[in-house]
């Protein structure tokens, strides 16, 4: 099993997205990449800690390669919009990739030179070592399958 940590916006949607990926063991909403080790729901929305709502994604990578994930994750949400996606707008909406070892990183350079390539330079998608990850509030995992 392997872990990838994916920063595409507001985290409810992605979540239900990966979630439903052959491969996919389970999802988890939080928060990463910030300059605090604890941190909330409310501190991440005023943008005190610089963290990003963030999927993280256990997979079974014998199913589902970290590749597949990446790519997936450039599908799922707009990497040319800056701390935006559709209404949501903040520090925490970025998009971003976390990795958590050197062939995660070499994988997540390698396909986002290739999409950027087709988006002509214009993707603002950040790759950036995983630090300080927080598990969300209760409420926040599986909210849209709990909603409807």
């Amino acid at each position: 099993m392997e872990i990838a940590t994916l920063a595409l916006g507001c985290f409810w949607g992605p979540e239900i997205k990966f979630s439903k990926l052959d491969g996919v063991i389970n999802t988890e909403v939080g928060y990463c990449g910030g300059n605090t080790e604890k941190t909330s729901y409310k501190e991440v929305c005023y943008g005190d800690t610089n963290h990003a709502e963030v999927v993280k994604v256990e997979f079974d990578n014998s199913k589902i390669s970290y590749e597949e994930i990446i790519r997936n994750f450039f599908e799922f949400h707009d990497p040319t919009t800056l701390n935006r996606q559709g209404p949501d707008v903040g520090t925490q909406y970025r998009s971003e990739i976390f990795v958590h070892d050197e062939n995660q990183n070499k994988i997540a350079n390698k396909v986002l030179k290739e999409i950027n390539e087709k988006f002509k330079g214009k993707i603002v998608t950040k790759i950036s070592k995983s630090k300080n990850y927080n598990k969300a509030e209760d409420y926040h995992q599986k909210y849209l399958e709990k909603s409807f």
